[in-house]
């Protein structure tokens, strides 16, 4: 490969860097390239373009990069469910879905964080009382339920497949429950109250997501490295948003996009384009042009 010298950047994360001599950055450490097994990808604002499909240009360079042995996985806060109908085409190895609480290798479900259907119920009745009459959704194994107002799917062309249910009598084992609450001090409340529950706010509008405490998509990370037998220095992962911080940060290398949230991007070893101007393939274009996915 052929470097130019020591980034003028100078340090981000700690990290010092090199430039390929087409202009991309890489971490220094890995001017002989990574031992990369799995690229790893979110997907709302980072694997999907605004429109909500992956272009075909990613998807071409992607089969690419499984024509060299590597694993594809999509890591999402969706449930499975929810996310099929963006990720058929892609037919990806991996699957981590609501954020973490489900994971699937090969077809098989190798982790599952469900709170029991009297956690369940507690959780909504306590989001409902420190709330008020909120917008609620929850993902189980098999589905994906809300209880919106206004039909997201008449209004939404892309949104996933969902149930309505007013959660009254709600008798199914949740992996994630989302609560939609302009108040932050009514989430940071009901946070307090769930302290069992990770907390963390999406970039799009005012909804949190509640999942187990060890169902964050980092940890899902390492359950899927003990069953795969690899090491996240094997992984590439790519996300925009403030639940995708952890995996990028444990990853071997962490790649934000250009339209990321700037503490993403702080975190990130490299920062590509972005989601609607082919970031992704135009960065894995230039990693398998110059040899770096050994």
């Amino acid at each position: 490969m052929d470097y130019y010298t020591l980034s003028p950047i100078g340090e981000r994360c700690n990290k010092h860097y090199i430039v390929l001599s087409c202009g991309m950055e890489l971490p220094r450490g890995k001017e002989s390239g990574m031992d990369c097994k799995v690229l790893l990808f979110d997907l709302d604002g980072t694997l999907l373009q605004s429109d909500k499909t992956i272009s075909p240009g990613t998807l071409a360079v992607l089969q690419m990069c499984r024509a060299k042995g590597v694993l594809i996985g999509v890591s999402t806060s969706r449930s499975e469910k929810n996310s099929f109908k963006f990720i058929s085409e892609l037919c990806p190895d991996i699957l981590i879905s609501s954020g973490g609480a489900l994971v699937k290798y090969s077809g098989e479900y190798v982790y599952k964080a469900e709170f029991t259907v009297e956690e369940t119920a507690d959780m909504i009745r306590t989001a409902r009382e420190i709330c008020g009459d909120c917008e609620i959704t929850i993902d189980t194994v098999n589905d994906h339920y809300w209880n919106y107002k206004v039909d997201p799917g008449k209004t939404d062309p892309s949104w996933g497949e969902s149930i309505y249910t007013d959660f009254v009598d709600f008798e199914e084992k949740a992996l994630k429950m989302c609560v939609e609450t302009s108040k932050p001090d009514q989430a940071k409340k009901l946070a307090d109250v769930l302290p069992d529950c990770d907390c963390v706010k999406f970039v799009d509008g005012d909804w949190y997501k509640f999942t187990k405490k060890t169902a964050t998509k980092e940890a899902a990370i390492l359950r899927l490295c003990d069953v795969c037998g690899i090491s996240t220095d094997n992984i590439m992962a790519f996300g925009d948003d403030l639940v995708d911080i952890g995996m990028l940060k444990l990853c071997g290398m962490g790649v934000a996009m250009g339209n990321a949230l700037e503490k993403v991007k702080n975190v990130a070893d490299v920062v590509i384009g972005s989601n609607d101007n082919e970031g992704i393939s135009e960065y894995l274009r230039e990693l398998l042009k110059n040899d770096f996915l050994i």
